[in-house]
């Protein structure tokens, strides 16, 4: 009887403890909130998009993509039909997006890093996703040149409100490829849900450009979302040491890399280039000196936190945090630093459609965690 006893109230006492770590809030300028992690034994995970019926799919860098079920429970099997991945440094399955018609076409685009005999780069494949697998899986872009370096991949992938697919993509640790109009790195790609190019991009019919390219001059863009108000494309980039930067996309822009930074080179501190603006080159919309580096991001339009609609979200992997920024237009006029160490590298960040903020981390023990309000 007394070793029953016992054990109840040890088990009551781990009840109460794990409500209590559930319980644990955190104080923001403008709202009280919790983080509710929903799913470990994610292998480094990269990106995260979210099915009609309430389930969730993850790319795992390794090359596999994990269904998440509508109760968070992970399944044991990777999804099918996934395109060979070359897995090297900075590159492997990175991103996952739905077509805009998916409740129509069933469409998943993954962005991911595929190898030939010249080396490795960024490539993107659409399938029809039917159960647990990708079906009548096609390759609707591929970089160009393929180089040997495993880093500054991208890649980000997002579908405009017209229906075009931009693709964001690294200079692969070559900088001055960023420059060059007959390279696809370090640039942002611009086509038809079916890899089609479009007969308006700012390059095409240009002697001597790819005509898939929307821009130039970036360095290695890992966030991308939609304006909630303009529609128009924001990005941001990693810079070196020092000059991550937040940009707004627009047809045929240079945006400076690596002719103007605010960055220096690793190590000696030198500097890059030119200095800090050019003529003909855009300057970034907001900078972070030193670096935060910066992971995914997202524009916050939901209901859970009123007093945040508008806001723009971005993972950074340095520090391990959740950066808010409140935004004037385009101007950032105010930045608040969340979750500072709380949950680890945070990769990507995502609205979910229910209302709540949902954030992947970096990690081999990678979790999907969700920030709730407090009350």
């Amino acid at each position: 009887m007394k070793k029953y006893t016992l054990s109840l109230l040890l088990g009551c006492l781990c009840l109460l403890l794990g409500m209590a770590a559930h319980a644990q809030t955190h104080a923001t300028q403008e709202h009280r909130i919790r983080v509710n992690t929903l799913t470990e034994g994610l292998s480094h995970p990269w990106s995260l998009a979210f099915l009609p019926d309430g389930r969730m799919l993850v790319t795992e860098r390794g090359g596999r993509l994990r269904m998440i079920s509508s109760d968070f429970k992970l399944s044991p099997h990777p999804v099918g039909g996934v395109p060979a991945v070359t897995a090297v440094g900075q590159g492997g399955l990175l991103d996952v997006v739905l077509h805009p018609k998916f409740a129509e076409n069933n469409l998943v685009y993954l962005s991911y890093v595929a190898g030939d005999s010249k080396g490795v780069g960024t490539e993107v494949a659409r399938g029809v996703l039917k159960g647990a697998q990708l079906d009548n899986v096609q390759v609707i872009f591929r970089m160009q040149p393929k180089l040997r370096t495993g880093y500054h991949f991208g890649s980000r992938l997002v579908f405009d409100r017209e229906g075009y697919l931009f693709i964001t993509l690294g200079d692969r640790g070559e900088m001055e490829r960023a420059q060059n109009p007959g390279d696809h790195n370090g640039s942002v790609i611009r086509l038809h849900d079916d890899g089609r190019v479009p007969k308006d991009n700012p390059f095409a019919g240009k002697p001597g450009w790819l005509p898939e390219k929307y821009t130039l001059g970036n360095r290695n863009m890992q966030g991308a979302g939609l304006h909630p108000q303009t529609g128009l494309l924001w990005t941001h980039e990693h810079g070196p040491q020092g000059g991550d930067e937040i940009n707004v996309i627009r047809a045929g822009v240079n945006y400076g890399w690596p002719v103007i930074t605010y960055g220096a080179n690793y190590g000696t501190g030198t500097k890059i280039g030119e200095g800090t603006a050019k003529d003909g080159m855009a300057q970034p919309l907001h900078k972070w000196v030193p670096s935060i580096a910066p992971s995914g991001m997202a524009f916050y339009s939901g209901n859970k936190f009123p007093k945040w609609r508008g806001d723009l979200f971005v993972g950074a992997l340095k520090d391990q945090m959740l950066v808010r920024l409140k935004l004037d237009g385009e101007k950032v006029v105010r930045e608040e630093r969340l979750l500072k160490n709380v949950l680890g590298r945070i990769r990507d960040v995502r609205a979910g459609p229910d209302g709540f903020i949902y954030v992947l981390t970096d990690e081999p023990n990678g979790v999907l965690a969700r920030v709730e309000p407090a009350d």
